[in-house]
């Protein structure tokens, strides 16, 4: 018995502890991944700062550019140019079953510059005469300037004969405005213009003008067949409504 005591029993041996073994890799990892979130942080930091700062500039260009054109339109206070028809002779308009039309129109413009401080220079002005949106003739006239605060003319006159195709509906409203002795036509008015306040001189634009008349036919002796023209109001072309 005294024997079995004299042993000590301390079951299996436990194997000595073994030693902690860095893991290179993942500490290089955790760095780089400290490193790129530093590194993403910063440059998403410097990007949000250029953004804020060029929305901070365009603002500010943006909001003297309004003041300045606010400023501009008191000083200036643009109106827009009227054109209009003040008379029409039409002597002949025959439409030839050969689909020749013979024609002798004259027209009166004016041109009222309302503006106190805009001057315009007219540097071509071209007006072109049609029927049912087919040109028939064609005037060029002389270039000019107005001045501000005045009334210019313009007597473009349409005289000869040109070959127009016309279908069979237009002919028949040819016919009706035969019968009535009123003819529908328009005058458009194709410009080079340049405007001038004070010194300063703008570019070039190409603005349009469409005069749509009735105009009554004349007799032999110049009296008229119906009735007497009406003072017309020619348009701008949407495109060119540069003072409303």
């Amino acid at each position: 018995m005294s024997n079995q005591l004299n042993g000590a029993y301390y079951g299996p041996s436990i194997p000595p502890p073994q030693p902690h073994r860095r893991h290179r890799n993942d500490s290089s990892c955790g760095f780089c991944s400290c490193l790129c979130g530093c590194f993403r942080g910063c440059c998403g930091c410097i990007f949000n700062c250029i953004l804020s700062i060029i929305c901070k500039i365009l603002t500010t260009i943006i909001i003297i550019a309004v003041i300045l054109g606010f400023l501009a339109w008191l000083i200036v206070r643009p109106n827009v140019i009227h054109f209009t028809a003040t008379d029409a002779s039409l002597s002949q308009f025959n439409f030839t079953k050969n689909n020749t039309l013979n024609y002798d129109l004259a027209v009166n413009i004016t041109i009222r510059n309302p503006n106190r401080r805009v001057g315009v220079y007219y540097d071509s002005i071209e007006t072109v005469a049609f029927y049912k949106d087919v040109a028939f003739g064609n005037q060029t006239l002389g270039g000019f300037f107005q001045h501000h605060k005045s009334t210019n003319f313009l007597n473009p006159v349409f005289k000869g004969e040109q070959v127009i195709l016309l279908s069979s509906d237009q002919v028949s409203d040819f016919d009706k405005e035969k019968e009535s002795g009123v003819y529908g036509i328009d005058v458009k008015i194709l410009m080079n213009v340049r405007f001038k306040l004070g010194l300063f001189k703008s570019g070039k634009a190409k603005p349009k003008v469409r005069c749509d008349l009735q105009i009554p036919l004349k007799s032999g002796n110049g009296s008229s067949l119906s009735n007497v023209f009406q003072v017309t109001e020619c348009d701008w072309d949407y495109k060119w409504r540069l003072f409303h």
